[in-house]
């Protein structure tokens, strides 16, 4: 895993998945499906990186990312066991809500690109969720990459 940082925010994230046979479809290239839990997963690990979680507590409140849109691209196939890089992008920076992009490379080459818009919302169990400004403890430490993705 590594984290990009500019101006000493994280900005962008980097880690790697090895394909399991579980991610692959009946031609033996990986289900379309899994890209969106690739991107939860690279997601998760981002928000790891910045002390925290996608689901945390926050003044007595559970936080949480509710998605707002998903998107992906295929460009080319990958197979069981390759082992695909994974690029996230904080393109957008709201008071509520993140919009991500997902680069997938193999062998230096990218493979799909994809997109999460999610908000920052309180989710207490009985109660109706609520969007709410991102925390300081995490906007504080994000920013969000000008970019033409």
């Amino acid at each position: 895993m590594k984290v990009e940082k500019v101006r000493d925010k994280a900005a962008e994230f980097q880690t790697r998945r090895k394909i399991e046979f579980s991610d692959t479809d009946m031609a033996g290239i990986v289900h379309f499906s899994r890209f969106f839990i690739f991107m939860e997963t690279a997601e998760h690990e981002f928000l790891r990186s910045l002390g925290t979680s996608v689901a945390t507590e926050d003044r007595g409140h559970k936080i949480g990312w509710p998605r707002l849109s998903a998107s992906c691209d295929y460009l080319k196939p990958i197979e069981f066991e390759d082992e695909i890089g994974i690029h996230l992008t904080i393109v957008r920076k709201g008071t509520k809500s993140l919009t991500y992009h997902f680069e997938f490379t193999h062998h230096n080459e990218v493979v799909a690109r994809g997109r999460l818009g999610v908000i920052c919302c309180i989710c207490n169990p009985g109660q109706p969720i609520k969007s709410i400004p991102i925390p300081a403890f995490i906007a504080d430490q994000i920013q969000a990459v000008p970019t033409e993705l």
